[in-house]
């Protein structure tokens, strides 16, 4: 229901505080915190990635050719 009053101070530190203990004791967060957002993020993009391993494949195919050539 609509309510016309603000909570105050108290009670928003009240509240949060209760949704951090219930967080702690084992309850999902409605939404995760940035920290663990970033916390799961790869530190290396998915693009950069493609790209070593693209370096990595024709190198490794330089050096077969290299040895199949010269030796």
């Amino acid at each position: 229901m609509f309510t016309l009053f603000k909570p105050t101070q108290f009670e928003l530190r009240h509240k949060n505080a209760q949704f951090a203990n219930a967080v702690r004791s084992g309850k999902k967060a409605v939404k995760p915190s940035r920290y663990e957002q970033l916390s799961k993020r790869s530190p290396v993009s998915m693009w950069a990635l493609g790209m070593i391993l693209f370096v990595v494949r024709n190198v490794a195919v330089l050096f077969e050719l290299a040895r199949l050539i010269f030796l």
